[in-house]
């Protein structure tokens, strides 16, 4: 049912409700506490059979212990006073009560026909406008640019992009942020690798850095460097390569700004986009850190100990207190973000949140108990985390745990193009259309699983034209529905046009809804509670979970009932239910960043 129609159905039916059982039993009307009233949204659910009506009610088995009677007993009674309510006339076509308490209700076609009218004609159909749209700052991918960008980080980006998406159509306005480790030790491995690299050193070679990158990329790198190639990053960064093999500060800084432009190819391959850049490096060149540090060791939370400096995060809920700066006077990564997050608070943010591995789960009460160390009013869930599993690729039956280009592991690019359908061996440039089939697969396939659980990539899956391939599936019921509109000479777009005419098809001509139709416009009617709670959970998961039973559910329509049929108001009736569905899987996959193609 749509946003409107469903929040003034729950004020009647709640105002039925408390008005039914006060005449039941007065004496009782104590226990109809606010809290009980204001989960009977949550207490309404789909039954498990469509014969069992539209929608089910518990709300008498949790008031059936304060009542004190038998929980059918007081179903059934519910069942019947609703039944004869003239408030709920215009909406309930019949009430009843099934073991062991529930009361099941059934809508009048009317309630569909609205809809469908809503899936049809209402582009913002699910979404919310909040007259003071809360602001979100949204990090993700933050990958080290220390190396192309790996299957891990393209479940990060898949998870943002499309949380975000998820979190702008409850009304947020979300900034996508992306944060450059641009600084420390790792960063002196890599300009010590390319410098090696640019020396004629192999990565085999005794005198090639122990702690040195090892992939293909660096001697591309190193190549770039030594024939000037300038290099253009994502934020308007311009650097050329300076070419001399002992500046190794000139060969830090190409190497990074290299490594972020190949990121950046990658992400925009991807169909991920970022508002806002942030570097590590610049926290410190802007004396930021240093100005934590100093404000730290005020507080009164710092100690010294064995010539390193400490911040006692044992007083904010951390395990063990941390370093800060280590003896030799180098500064732990710690600080940084504890500099970085401060910057996030005071940008005036009501939310941010970090979408990072699980190798990360100890960041989370560090970082929270620096910035309550500074005491500067930052709540104590502040930032929130959403925290994934890595990726495990499988190809041809076996783990994949070699990429040429990287060296050491699946790159994202990889997997884009496995799943465009070209072999490891081919040598041909992917067309457009086959970068889009291979991007549509990833994002789909790493944003379907809850992001706390392992996940298991099946390239071959992902290659497949079958049932089993979730996308495929997916995609595959939206071209059904463009067929179908074809064979009838219309189009989705000539349908929606025709939308007004919705109300008077089932006014006039007194048609009824079959078991397998009603259960299509009840997924549909589904959609905005789903993008509710996939934003409130922050979990974009639960939309492919969606379109999946949503592809389903037109299936089995499909394959039940005709749509062609010769009586011309049944055959308009299910020409509206086939565009409304083409309308909703193109809106939730456009959330996912996934294309609906009209063929197959």
């Amino acid at each position: 049912m749509t946003p409107i129609f469903r929040q003034r159905f729950l004020n009647d039916f709640r105002h039925e409700l408390v008005k039914v059982l006060h005449e039941l039993a007065p004496e009782q009307s104590s226990a109809l506490e606010p809290t009980t009233l204001e989960q009977l949204d949550e207490s309404l659910q789909s039954p498990k059979q469509t014969s069992h009506g539209d929608l089910a009610c518990n709300i008498a088995m949790r008031l059936a212990k304060p009542y004190g009677q038998n929980p059918m007993v007081l179903a059934t009674a519910l069942a019947e006073a609703l039944s004869q309510s003239p408030v709920l006339a215009p909406t309930i076509e019949k009430a009843s009560a099934a073991p062991p308490g529930f009361v099941n209700l059934r809508f009048k076609d009317a309630v569909y026909a609205q809809l469908i009218f809503s899936c049809l004609a209402e582009p913002d159909f699910g979404c919310l406008v909040q007259k003071h749209p809360p602001e979100v700052i949204l990090e993700f991918v933050s990958a080290n640019p220390t190396g192309p960008l790996h299957v891990g980080h393209g479940r990060q980006a898949a998870l943002g992009d499309c949380l975000a998406a998820v979190l702008q159509t409850q009304g947020y306005r979300v900034t996508r942020e992306f944060y450059y480790n641009d600084a420390g030790a790792q960063i002196n491995n890599l300009a010590t690798s390319v410098q090696a690299r640019a020396k004629g050193l192999a990565p085999h070679d005794p005198a090639f850095p122990q702690d040195g990158y090892r992939g293909d990329y660096i001697l591309d790198i190193a190549k770039a460097y030594q024939e000037g190639e300038t290099i253009h990053t994502a934020d308007g960064l311009q650097i050329t390569g300076a070419g001399s093999l002992e500046d190794l500060d000139a060969i830090r800084q190409f190497a990074v700004a290299y490594l972020r432009r190949e990121q950046d190819l990658d992400l925009k391959t991807f169909g991920v986009r970022f508002d806002r850049f942030s570097l590590e490096s610049s926290l410190y060149a802007d004396g930021h850190v240093g100005a934590v540090i100093d404000r730290l060791v005020a507080s009164g939370d710092a100690y010294e100990n064995e010539g390193a400096l400490w911040l006692a995060t044992t007083r904010y809920g951390d395990d063990k207190d941390r370093v800060m700066r280590k003896s030799d006077g180098g500064i732990t990564y710690f600080v940084p973000d504890v500099a970085y997050h401060e910057q996030k608070f005071k940008r005036g943010c009501s939310r941010a949140i970090n979408i990072q591995g699980s190798d990360h789960h100890g960041t989370v009460a560090r970082v929270r108990a620096g910035l309550q160390a500074l005491n500067i009013g930052v709540p104590k869930t502040f930032p929130e985390y959403l925290l994934h599993k890595m990726v495990t690729v499988m190809r041809q039956g076996h783990e994949v745990k070699i990429s040429k280009r990287a060296g050491q592991y699946v790159t994202l690019r990889d997997l884009i193009v496995w799943s465009s359908g070209l072999g490891e061996t081919d040598v041909t440039q992917p067309t457009p259309e086959q970068l889009q089939k291979g991007r549509d697969t990833v994002r789909f396939f790493l944003v379907s699983r809850k992001p706390d659980t392992e996940f298991v990539f099946d390239v071959d899956l992902a290659v497949s034209q079958t049932d089993e391939n979730p996308v495929y599936y997916v995609q595959y019921a939206h071209a059904r529905c463009c067929s179908v509109l074809a064979q009838a000479q219309t189009s989705v777009e000539l349908v929606v046009d025709q939308a007004h005419e919705i109300d008077r098809l089932f006014q006039a001509q007194g048609l009824v809804l079959q078991d397998k139709e009603r259960c299509l416009c009840l997924r549909m009617a589904e959609f905005p509670r789903l993008l509710g709670q996939a934003a409130h959970d922050c979990a974009p998961h639960l939309l492919a979970f969606y379109l999946r039973d949503l592809a389903a559910d037109f299936h089995g329509f499909y394959n039940a009932h005709r749509v062609l049929v010769d009586d011309a108001s049944t055959r308009q009736l299910r020409l509206f239910l086939v565009a409304a569905t083409a309308v909703m899987l193109r809106r939730g996959l456009g959330i996912l960043g996934v294309s609906s193609p009209d063929r197959m």
